[in-house]
């Protein structure tokens, strides 16, 4: 996938709407469901978080590297009381202050790993991913020259790597499972990279991205 060929995939992308949850209509909430992506994908008798969702932003900071692209990717430290441990994107909740969401993803990744937003090219957006937990996330693309230097936040983050962009294309690297949370089988997406596991909403966002890229 060439940087020319990305930014032409996701120019005239048409995501999902965002606010879920926030309608009395019930066809207006019929539609919601069709657009957004989340957990329900894989479990059909799962309903979306029907109360008012937290609206998040995250960058899937895309590297522009001379071998082929990468996608930088975080994890989060083990004493976070949400998530703790897990693969992400870098990101978090949209504050009242951030005008849009491609604002409040550059400034969470500016303060989890010190990637400045002068550097981020942003091209795009992905389908916005509801999570069980009641997060709305808004997934931004952003395109990053080599060069930089990340400064990490250590109480959010425990390291930053990358993974290369063609092994989230690689449909054979989308392994789906089952495991018992609360009770009942869920599955869900994961993306098994050397000795880590991407999974949930970040192995969810990551799907999206190789589907709108193969399209």
């Amino acid at each position: 996938m060439t940087r020319a060929g990305l930014i032409e995939r996701l120019a005239d992308r048409q995501p999902g709407r965002r606010g879920f949850g926030g309608t009395a209509d019930p066809l207006e909430a019929a539609a919601f469901r069709l657009v957004l992506r989340g957990d329900h994908d894989l479990n059909p008798g799962m309903t979306p978080p029907s109360t008012a969702l937290r609206p998040a932003a995250v960058l899937v900071p895309l590297i522009d590297r001379p071998g082929g692209m990468t996608v930088l990717l975080t994890q989060r430290t083990a004493h976070l009381s949400a998530h703790a441990g897990q693969i992400s994107c870098p990101g978090g909740r949209i504050e009242e202050d951030d005008p849009d969401a491609i604002a409040a993803a550059l400034r969470e990744t500016e303060e989890e790993i010190g990637l400045p937003r002068e550097r981020v090219s942003i091209v795009g957006r992905l389908d916005n991913y509801v999570t069980g937990t009641g997060f709305e996330i808004t997934p931004i693309v952003g395109i990053v020259e080599p060069g930089f230097e990340l400064v990490i936040d250590p109480f959010e983050v425990a390291e930053a790597f990358e993974v290369p962009l063609a092994f989230v294309l690689e449909r054979r690297n989308h392994q789906r499972i089952e495991r018992e949370s609360a009770g009942r089988a869920r599955s869900f997406f994961v993306l098994p990279f050397e000795d880590r596991n991407i999974w949930g909403a970040t192995a969810g966002i990551l799907v999206n991205l190789a589907e709108v890229l193969a399209d």
